[in-house]
């Protein structure tokens, strides 16, 4: 048995991959949302937020003979459990890393607090393409800006953006992807003066959104992924036929 640690559109097309052909694989999942979309592409799918401990029963559990991580790159934890829950089990270990892209003439940072300082720097009008997850951190590191938030259309979600204070004006509510037509006119339509990222990579719509900023004159502030020691990493799905 195959174990994805998955809740991205790499995960989702790492089963379809699998499943044409015909190996046996189990999603692990963390939200409910990614537990819909990730039933769509496999028939086993956990949908829990699993420690180390947690991993390891699971791969006791399933006899799993292969971890794939396909989380997002940001998910550094997940992805520390992960590896360490394959090594104390002699279990081969994966991870599929999207590659990033380019990034030319940006403001490189490297954390949260950091992007806000820039932006402070750059601009009042503050165009967030970094999710819900860490919203409060950078409404609190914001105080005196105008924060727009795009943020998935699910109503707990629209909420949390509510109580954080948020108005109608200051919540972009869709799901991606992205087009870089699309995203120009969201950035002219909020009057957006700069814009936050994560260095997602291709399938994370970053070239896009760098490309719509850079055809307006926006700067744009990109949180830099983080390293982490992966023991093997491949880019390309087909090179999963190495492992399987």
């Amino acid at each position: 048995m195959i174990l994805i640690f998955g809740g991205t559109s790499d995960s989702l097309e790492i089963c379809d991959w699998l499943h044409a052909r015909g190996h046996d694989y189990i999603v692990s999942v963390a939200t409910d949302y990614g537990e819909q979309l990730a039933k769509q592409h496999a028939e086993h799918v956990i949908c829990q937020r699993l420690d180390e401990a947690g991993m390891c029963r699971v791969m006791r559990e399933k006899a799993v003979s292969l971890v794939i991580d396909a989380t997002h790159p940001f998910a550094v934890e997940v992805s520390g459990n992960a590896m360490n829950a394959a090594g104390s089990m002699n279990i081969p270990y994966v991870r599929y890393e999207r590659s990033s892209g380019e990034a030319d003439h940006l403001h490189l940072v490297r954390d949260i607090d950091e992007a806000c300082r820039a932006a402070s720097a750059l601009g009042d009008r503050i165009f967030l393409t970094t999710g819900s997850k860490n919203l409060p951190e950078y409404v609190a590191k914001l105080p005196e800006k105008h924060v727009i938030a795009r943020v998935l259309p699910v109503a707990e979600v629209i909420a949390a953006c509510e109580q954080l204070g948020l108005l109608a004006d200051q919540i972009i509510a869709m799901k991606g992807p992205f087009s870089q037509a699309l995203n120009q006119e969201l950035f002219r339509q909020t009057g957006a003066e700069v814009m936050i990222t994560k260095e997602s990579g291709a399938r994370g719509g970053f070239a896009e959104k760098i490309a719509a900023c850079q055809e307006l004159g926006i700067p744009c502030v990109v949180i830099r992924r983080p390293a982490l020691p992966y023991p093997n990493v491949i880019t390309d799905i087909d090179e999963l036929e190495k492992y399987v």
